[in-house]
This record gives C-alpha cells, structure tokens and sequence, in this order.
C-alpha cells in the first residue's frame, strides 16, 4: 500500500540537492548521476519523477505546513517564535527564503522533466502520463509561491545559474501560467482521475488533484463559475468524504480515503515521516512529546453548540465573562484541593470563594459536553480524557490542573512539556497508545494538503458568491453531516439569513473542520481577513481561561502580499520589493 513512499524512501538517499541563488533552481538536482544522463533511460526518468514528489519534504512544501496553522486562527506557539506575529519582521527573514527556494526547488525539477521526458525511450503512455504529473506538480509549486507572493519569476524551462536574472511576473500572469500546466494535465486522457486505495501509484498526481488546482486558481481570482466547474469535476473523478468517524480521517489506516485527493506520503523512517505528534503531542504521548504548538483559547471559544447555536461561557457559568481572567481560573481546577493548594492558588488571583470541593470539575466539563464534535475530536479539553503513553506502557490520562504528577500511577494527569501553566491541547495527528507511530520524529501518518471536504467547502463560497444559496448550503451540510453537527437550517440558530450569514458560516465551517492542518492561515490571507481573526484587541497566546502569556502584534497591511526575499534580490537585481516593506 506504500509503494510510492518506499520508492519515495529509495529516491531521498539517492537524491542530492544543490542549486543556484539559494536553490531557486536546480541545474544538477541528481546527486551521482550527471544531469546530462539523468533521462537515459526510463528507470533514470522513473527516478527523476519521483525526486519531483521529493520536494514535498521540504518544510514549507508540505512536511511541516502544519507549522502555518500558528498564523491562522485554531493555533499557538507557545514559544513566541515568529516575527510576523509580533511586529518583527523584515525581509531578511528566513521564513521568506526558504519558503521560496523550496517552492523553486519543485518547480526547477518539475522543469526539467518537461524539458527531457520527450526523449525517453520509454512507452508513450506511460511518458504521456509523466509529462502530465510533471505539469501538475509545477503548477502546485507555482500555486503555492503566488498565493504569497502575488506574482513571482516564471521559469518554464532548465535554467542556469547565471540565467536566473527575471524579474517578478504578475499575479495575473502566473495564475494563467498554473491554468495552462493544469488544462494540460487535465486534457491528458493517460492522467487517471484518482487512484485507488493500494494502488501502487497511490500519492501520484491525478486528474482530480488538477481540477482541484485549477478550481483553486480560479477561486483566488473569484472567477467563481469557472471555479465551481472545476470544483464539481473533482467529485465526478471519484473523490469524496470520508464516512467514518471524523477523528478516524486523521489515522494511517483511512490515509487513502478517497476524501486525500493530495498527501504527503510519510514512512515512519528518519526523514521520512512527519513530526507532527512530537509538536502537538505532549509528554504523556508515545515518545515523550512537547507540546511546541497549542490550540488557541480563543478559537476553542469558537466552537458553537451541539444545536449550531453560538456558544457563550456566560451560559454555562453566569458571569464568567465580566470577571478578570485570574479570578475566573478558579473555575478550571480540580476537585478535592488541598489546603496548601487553595492558599497557593489564591496567591494567583483565583476567586476561591467559587470553588466547589466535590463538583468544579463536574461544572466547567458541561461547557464541552454539547459542542460540534470535532472539538472534543481534535482538542483536549479540561478533565477530557487521553490515551497516551509512558515508553512502551499504555495509560488512560487525563487533562487537570493543577498537575499532581505520577506518570505511571494514579491519578495518571496528563503530564505537558509546560506543567506550570494550562493549555488546551492537540489531540488531531497525536499518536494515542504506544503503537500508533515507530518514533515521535517520524509519523507515518500521511499529511493531507487536499481534502474532498476542502472542495466542497470552495464550492460553497462560489455557489454563495453565485446566489446560489441552496446549493452552497447543500455543500456545507455534506461536511457538517459528517461531522456530526447540527445541519444548516435544520433549526433556528442554524437558519442561514442572507448571503453574507451565509458566507461568514463557510468561514467558519472551514477553520473548524482544517483546524491543526495548515489551512486555514492561507484561508485567512485569501479573504483579507487575517488582521481581524488573528490580531483582534486582546489576541494572543492564552492560558485556558483567557490569561495571557504574550500579546500579538500587527505588522500592517503590507503583510497580505510577502516580499521577494532579501537574499533573493541581491542575487537578482530585477527582483522589486512589494509595497510597504522595507529590508
């Protein structure tokens, strides 16, 4: 079943990297076979295709995109490490270089095979096909620099170092440079529409993945018809959601669940697999894991209730809101406090007039007992329940605060990387027991870059933007059916009341069903609404009850489009810095 990963495994010791202006573009992307003999031969191409597909280790490709989630809503950094949140930021940032050199990185191996599949001695079906997984992977890698850079450098052949010398092409002109590569692939009758689960081909590109592309292409230029017939192609190719239990989506076992219509294809072997338990998990979890990134008090906050009615604490626990976030802590600790704990406590600024000995715990878990169910599905939420892991022996732990210790014995509370303040933590991604995952630096749990329901979810945005209202609805309650959640218009809370209701609940619908994945940072940039979510008054990383523990800070507006990197430009003088930034 991991056919392309093993040959993935074989490529990624044999694949070295080197390359020009940062590893803009690879002229010699091939280790010990010389450039020139790399297309010799058809088992040489099979090679040189598949070292395409390699780039999606690269970080910023796909490995580590879940690190975006720290820009969108659902996540934190517990470590304040980005600039970007907090006003810091300049063009000699890192973040910018090496997003870029990777991306540029597929693309010039992408080029290279579209240069020389022609002269392979090889089936013409099978090259057909190549040439078409080739210009689908050079789209996806152009794709992903535009919708950050709004307009970069178009290299459509091998170049040399010498001759990286463009200057930025439009945003305009590159989306129309992805749409031809996509149509391309699209027209290819050799490209399958999907590939099924065991297919030794699984992972490769299809003709769903181009559709799913182009329809991308067209949404960001919200040419809305067009992108809501690529959209619907993508379900017609044989994508679509997966029916399990939606927490199962996320397991090694439903990885080829025809809803991955794009994946990173992981092996749990040293960089091979990803390191997703180890940044979400926490020291209870298989391998002793840290926690690096949190889900955010806020977003949890966001979740609505079971009947699609908006949640509010005050609901729950009358007067909660008005009261200062130290005080209202007191709501979160456990039952049967000792003495020495309540006097420590109160030293913090807990109200311990509220605390109830025999029932605290009882009252703050019926504010998460009716909630959509992916919260309780991919967050861990106070005195909820995990099954984690201490070495090889496996223990049912759960979240209290304060932490008592003991991660063998009773009462097995859920230990952190970060026991001295409280946080609402992953569960999505996060190995449970001892078995799941060989290692906490290398998940075998592939990660998913295109969902079916992320599809479905772009076709409501168009249907909506089209008043097209019935269908927009119908598609966001494919996705909220499977979830569990209470339909649209199924009753009053739910009752969609005009386009721009209806619009705002797609929004909404996306952050929650892509929370942890990586989504939905891009999301936010797309709508222009980045600002707003994520820098509102009072942002920033939070204890549970709304403590904070560092503030976030708006860059300004410039931030919507990143620069050229610095590094980049004085490689290449005709390279021009976006508005509003300064080196």
């Amino acid at each position: 079943m991991k056919a392309l990963k093993n040959i993935l495994a074989i490529s990624a010791a044999a694949v070295m990297m080197c390359g020009c202006q940062g590893d803009l573009l690879e002229t010699s992307p091939y280790g010990s076979v010389a450039a020139g003999n790399m297309w010799s031969s058809e088992n040489l191409a099979d090679k040189g295709v598949t070292a395409i597909y390699s780039t999606l280790f690269k970080s910023y490709v796909g490995m580590q995109q879940y690190q975006m989630d720290c820009f969108g809503v659902s996540a934190d950094c517990r470590d304040q490490d980005y600039p970007i949140m907090v006003n810091k930021i300049t063009t000699q940032n890192s973040m910018f270089s090496s997003y870029w050199s990777q991306h540029y990185s597929g693309i010039s191996r992408a080029n290279d095979a579209i240069a020389h599949l022609p002269e392979v001695n090889m089936g013409d079906t099978k090259k057909a096909r190549y040439m078409a997984e080739a210009k689908v992977m050079r789209a996806y890698f152009y794709y992903k620099l535009n919708i950050m850079y709004k307009g970069v450098p178009i290299y459509l052949e091998p170049v040399e170092a010498s001759e990286c010398t463009k200057g930025q092409s439009s945003e305009a002109e590159v989306w129309q440079a992805i749409i031809t590569d996509l149509t391309d692939a699209i027209n290819e009758p050799n490209l399958p529409n999907i590939y099924a689960q065991g297919s030794s081909d699984y992972g490769r590109a299809t003709k769903g993945l181009a559709y799913a592309l182009r329809g991308k292409a067209y949404l960001y230029q919200k040419d809305y018809a067009k992108a809501a017939a690529d959209f619907e192609a993508v379900g017609n190719c044989g994508f679509s959601l997966f029916q399990g239990e939606y927490k199962q989506l996320f397991k090694e076992a439903n990885e080829q669940s025809p809803e991955m219509i794009f994946s990173v294809q992981c092996i749990g072997m040293p960089g091979l697999g990803n390191d997703i338990s180890f940044r979400y998990g926490t020291r209870s979890s298989f391998g002793s894991c840290w926690n690096t990134f949190l889900a955010s008090t806020d977003f949890v906050e966001t979740y609505e209730n079971a009947d699609g009615s908006e949640f509010d604490w005050d609901d729950y626990i009358p007067g909660y809101s008005e009261m200062e976030p130290a005080a209202r802590s007191v709501y979160f600790f456990r039952d049967g406090l000792t003495e020495k704990e309540i006097e420590e406590l109160a030293k913090t600024g807990a109200d311990m007039s509220k605390y109830l000995p025999n029932g605290n715990e009882a009252r703050i878990k019926t504010a998460y007992a009716n909630r959509d169910p992916r919260l309780a599905a991919t967050i861990i939420t106070p005195y909820a329940e995990y099954n984690g892991a201490n070495n090889s022996n496996e223990f049912t732990y759960t979240l209290r605060w304060p932490y008592r210790g003991y991660d063998t014995a009773a009462p097995f509370d859920l230990k952190t990387d970060t026991n001295n303040r409280f946080y609402y933590l992953f569960r999505k991604f996060v190995a449970e027991g001892a078995s799941e995952i060989p290692n906490r630096a290398y998940s075998p749990i592939d990660i998913p870059l295109i969902r079916y329901a992320d599809i479905l979810l772009n076709l409501a945005e168009c249907y909506n933007e089209m008043d097209q209202t019935d269908k927009a609805v119908e598609c966001v309650n494919q996705v909220r059916g499977r979830a569990g959640a209470a339909l649209l218009n199924s009753n009053a809370p739910t009752t969609v009341t005009g386009k721009d209701n209806l619009r705002e609940r797609i929004r909404n619908e996306r952050r929650w069903e892509f929370n942890g994945e990586g989504v939905n940072f891009f999301d936010e940039m797309r709508w222009g609404t980045w600002k707003e979510s994520k820098f509102f008054e009072g942002s920033g990383l939070k204890q549970i009850w709304g403590e904070h523990q560092y503030r976030y800070t708006w860059s300004g507006d410039q931030v919507y489009t990143w620069p050229a990197p610095w590094s980049e430009r004085q490689l290449n003088e005709n390279l021009t810095l976006a508005d509003g930034w300064r080196d």
